[in-house]
């Protein structure tokens, strides 16, 4: 009988790496994703977060005033050059179809980018307020906590002697002491 080297941690981590036996025991899982199929061409993959970060970056540049100025000059040297340069240099005359086009163009690109920038502050705004909800439910039970235990001590200071209680007490009895004493 062939002796097995391997220790039963091996064999079990072999047994739930295998394929087809995590297959079997995902296959009734319905909070995993199935990824069975398989292609025979590689398909491009892309990191989301990064594009989404790259996205966040443009909107952000777009917001700018340098973006204001860089555009406005833009715009401003290519009227200027098409209308002033001599009649062989000008590459789009008058009525600036081209430039018309490519302002459609990058307002095109612009407009999807600066949907998902927000879509993606959004979901930081949301993890944001259920972080603020849940400090917030803390705090409020913290503070009820702290209500109760004030309340608590306030219940058990009432049945001590207070300071001014103690005082009175004293004046009386060194009254009671000097009426005493004057009949001595």
């Amino acid at each position: 009988m062939p002796r097995d080297d391997r220790s039963s941690d091996d064999r079990r981590l072999r047994s739930t790496t295998d394929p087809r036996r995590l297959l079997r025991s995902t296959a009734a899982r319905l909070d995993i994703p199935r990824d069975l199929r398989r292609t025979f061409v590689l398909r491009p993959t892309y990191d989301a977060d990064a594009f989404g970060r790259l996205s966040e970056r443009i909107a952000r540049f777009l917001g700018t005033g340098k973006f204001l100025v860089y555009m406005t000059a833009t715009i401003l040297f290519w009227v200027g050059w098409n209308i002033f340069a001599p009649a062989h240099l000008r590459f789009d005359e008058y009525p600036f179809i081209f430039l018309t086009l490519a302002l459609s163009l990058q307002a095109s690109y612009a407009a999807p980018l600066i949907l998902l920038a927000q879509n993606r502050q959004e979901a930081r705004d949301r993890v944001q307020y259920e972080r603020d909800r849940d400090v917030d439910a803390r705090s409020r039970a913290d503070m009820e906590f702290l209500a109760r235990e004030m309340a608590s001590l306030r219940m058990a200071v009432g049945e001590v002697a207070t300071r001014d209680f103690l005082r009175s007490e004293l004046r009386s009895l060194l009254a009671d002491l000097d009426r005493e004493d004057d009949r001595v």
